[in-house]
């Protein structure tokens, strides 16, 4: 199949410090492709791409559940960007690969009252939000590969969120559900002191250049 590539141009930090990080736990390492793994449970949910399900619901016209087979067989795009955390780090030209949130929502229809998406992790714990029109942009994925790669447990496989234009933690790792919401719920984070539209470089009280 066909993939659709969104290069979007790639730049230096130029971040400062940030508000909200004393809450953040320290990594518990750091990745050889310049990754810092964070995680807020004891361990990281283990899941085969032969038992990973979606399950799309909420203020839909008609609830969908997508397996790893079904997203192979969709439209793909790749997106190449520059990953930023809201701690400071930053990864350069990051390879994603998936199907375009959009394309699932689209498939599920959403109801006029839908405003929002909130996004729930098989960790039980990490929950995410994205307003309906942000959710529907060209840089907002649902990717299983990373750097050409299947995406691992550790980097939140076999699927997860991938929202280019905002701080890490609003690409939710381990992807389970999604629920359309008539507003936005605040995620793990926010309800913590993190910004809910959390913009790079214009959210977080920090001046990182735009990813």
């Amino acid at each position: 199949m066909k993939v659709k590539d969104r290069v979007a141009p790639l730049t230096e930090s130029a971040g400062s410090g940030g508000a909200g990080s004393g809450g953040v736990p320290k990594p518990s390492l750091f990745e050889s492709d310049g990754f810092q793994y964070y995680t807020v449970v004891d361990k990281d949910p283990l899941i085969t791409p032969a038992e990973f399900s979606l399950r799309i619901g909420g203020l839909v016209e008609k609830s969908r559940t997508f397996t790893f087979a079904d997203l192979q067989q969709l439209p793909r795009t790749r997106l190449v960007r520059d990953f930023q955390c809201v701690t400071g780090w930053r990864v350069k030209k990051v390879a994603w690969e998936g199907v375009l949130l959009r394309e699932l929502l689209n498939a599920a229809g959403m109801q006029a009252s839908a405003g929002a998406l909130q996004f729930l992790s098989s960790d039980g714990a990490y929950t995410e939000s994205l307003t309906v029109e942000q959710a529907m942009r060209d840089d907002v994925l649902v990717a299983d590969s990373l750097f050409g790669q299947a995406i691992t447990p550790r980097h939140g496989g076999p699927v997860r969120l991938f929202v280019g234009p905002m701080y890490g933690y609003k690409s939710l790792k381990w992807l389970k559900e999604i629920a359309a919401t008539a507003e936005v719920k605040p995620g793990y984070w926010e309800v913590r002191g993190y910004d809910v539209d959390a913009w790079v470089g214009k959210s977080n009280g920090r001046s990182d250049l735009p990813t």
